[in-house]
């Protein structure tokens, strides 16, 4: 994991700010732009073949959603960006995919990093996404790694007409965001149904699987913990009466989503709690188990000690052992054997060692 970090960020290395270089994962696919441009009466969907063909929609009326997924292809990334005007610093930080989640306000639009987090089915596991966002007056540009998002509910309320079409690019952004940290809820209950069906094998029969399992959850609880934390901030943030570009209503509704962050990050330390509790209790197991291993070993060692001196002082062969020449000496050691040892095998039940 170190290693490909340092592979993926070396090539930045002694460039200068602002140097356009994408570190992330590549993609053979082109980069796709979809936009949505809305007003009050109508709404308008269609895919842009270029970034040239999205400027108009920088001094229309309308509100525009501009989604871009693939940040591989740099020269789309910096042709949107010079024509929306933004900063080589934030064009910087959009194709570094590495970004920690924050929220910059520039003079006439704001930036947003965040973290999307979607649950692979296939290998029931937590996959992770940098999403930034430039808020405009009358528009929000979305940049996305790869296709898939969780987007679809505020596709469809938009489609529908409802309140977000009746309000500003603001709310937009506030959409999208409150999208992103809903998906968190998400994720939670799958992560907990995975705990709580861990927490019973480990009752019945922990295994290293088991032990597995522990370690990737919790591995899935620090990249929860390290997305949901900085939004907090973020949307504390972006919710303050003096940030320009968002209205006191949609300052309402950041607060809620603010709330949801509280909730996803008390959910989350609970769950760490819960696993730091079943990792010591699969090596409680792990252990009494082990325990009561040796306690059986020593047990059995502890019958054949008397036994393997009898069997020793008669194979030392001396030529003047008086029970050599006894008829009955060999049945005899045979008996003193097999009753000492049933008399120990008595004594440990006794003890309850048994």
């Amino acid at each position: 994991m170190t290693r490909k970090l340092l592979k993926k960020r070396g090539k930045k290395i002694g460039a200068a700010p602002g140097t356009l270089v994408h570190v992330g994962e590549k993609s053979e696919a082109a980069a796709l732009i979809h936009v949505i441009d809305y007003n009050q009466e109508q709404l308008e969907q269609r895919d842009y073949p270029d970034a040239a063909s999205c400027l108009p929609l920088r001094d229309k009326d309308s509100i525009s959603w501009i989604n871009v997924e693939g940040l591989h292809q740099v020269e789309v990334i910096e042709s949107l960006g010079k024509g929306f005007g933004l900063h080589p610093l934030v064009l910087e930080d959009i194709l570094n995919t590495d970004q920690r989640p924050k929220v910059e306000i520039y003079d006439d639009y704001i930036f947003i990093v965040v973290k999307m987090l979607l649950y692979d089915t296939e290998h029931e596991g937590v996959r992770t996404e940098q999403v930034s966002f430039v808020l405009g007056k009358n528009f929000v540009i979305s940049f996305q790694e790869c296709h898939g998002d969780v987007f679809d509910g505020v596709r469809e309320r938009l489609r529908s007409g409802r309140r977000i079409r009746f309000l500003g690019s603001d709310y937009l952004a506030y959409a999208l965001v409150d999208a992103i940290v809903d998906s968190h809820f998400f994720i939670l209950e799958k992560i907990g149904d995975e705990i709580e069906q861990l927490e019973d094998e480990l009752l019945l029969d922990p295994s290293p699987e088991s032990l597995n399992q522990i370690h990737r959850l919790r591995r899935e609880m620090i990249l929860l913990r390290k997305s949901v934390w900085p939004l907090r901030e973020l949307i504390s943030e972006m919710g303050r009466e003096d940030t320009p570009m968002v209205s006191r209503e949609t300052g309402v509704f950041l607060r809620d989503v603010y709330d949801h962050c509280i909730q996803v990050i008390d959910t989350v330390e609970t769950f760490r709690d819960l696993l730091g509790g079943m990792l010591d209790l699969y090596m409680s197991n792990v252990s009494n188990r082990m325990n009561e291993i040796m306690k059986m070993l020593t047990l059995i060692a502890t019958i054949f000690i008397p036994l393997t001196f009898i069997a020793g002082v008669y194979g030392m062969n001396f030529e003047y052992m008086p029970e050599l020449s006894w008829r009955w000496a060999y049945p005899a050691v045979w008996g003193v054997m097999i009753g000492l040892g049933t008399g120990l095998v008595f004594f440990f039940k006794k003890k309850n060692w048994l």
